[in-house]
């Protein structure tokens, strides 16, 4: 049984450095389009058994139920310290996996997770395998069992996720995702999200809209 986790931080904070121009309602739309994309895709692949969010966020907890999500309240301590929370709240069966997703990753693809649970399947046993982020980040993060290694999500995550396997002598694989590779976290990472193909229907819509009207003399600024 593999349980995917994805952490969301509450509105007000969402996405402020990636559109600051935009209206609050704007960047909350495309935090709960991203969201919603992420759990589809999951939900789509074979071997994903159960998607939990952990937020503190009323809003973000109802868009997440009601696309069939489970929902880990909590107050906002910072990432890892979310995370750690969430993984000791939820049960696990032996041997069962846990793979912690980031909500920034909107185009991700479900033959590429499914990539990512059919190479720890093949290698079997204890182990962790990363998809990283084009900035050194982790987009996605599996573990067998679900708290073999700290959570060390920030700057430089896929490395420092590599040396907490390598410190405890466990398998560690990195695999390239395509799908994986860009999160929505910077300006820059706009255009590469629409430029690749398929992928975030929800939020590609959003953004193509928001850019265009971006464009235009009536900016929503």
């Amino acid at each position: 049984m593999t349980t995917a986790l994805i952490p969301v931080k509450g509105l007000e904070q969402s996405k402020s450095r990636l559109l600051s121009h935009l209206s609050d309602a704007r960047r909350e739309a495309l935090t709960l389009a991203m969201l919603e994309d992420l759990i589809d895709a999951l939900d789509r692949t074979p071997g994903i058994d159960r998607i939990a969010v952990a937020t503190p966020d009323p809003i973000v907890a109802e868009h997440a139920a009601a696309a069939g999500a489970e929902i880990l309240m909590r107050p906002e301590p910072g990432l890892n310290a979310a995370l750690e929370d969430a993984r000791t709240r939820l049960e696990h069966d032996a041997g069962s996996g846990l793979l912690i997703v980031l909500g920034d990753v909107a185009g991700a693809l479900p033959e590429d997770f499914a990539r990512l649970l059919g190479e720890a399947d093949r290698s079997g046993g204890r182990g962790v395998w990363l998809a990283p982020s084009s900035d050194g980040g982790t987009s996605a993060l599996l573990q067998r069992p679900p708290d073999l290694i700290p959570c060390r999500f920030g700057p430089d995550s896929a490395k420092r996720h590599r040396e907490a396997a390598e410190a405890i002598g466990v398998r560690f694989s990195e695999l390239p995702l395509p799908s994986l590779a860009i999160d929505l976290d910077r300006p820059e990472d706009l255009e590469a999200f629409l430029a690749q193909p398929g992928g975030g229907p929800r939020t590609r819509a959003l953004l193509e809209s928001l850019l265009d009207r971006d464009r235009s003399p009536a900016s929503d600024a």
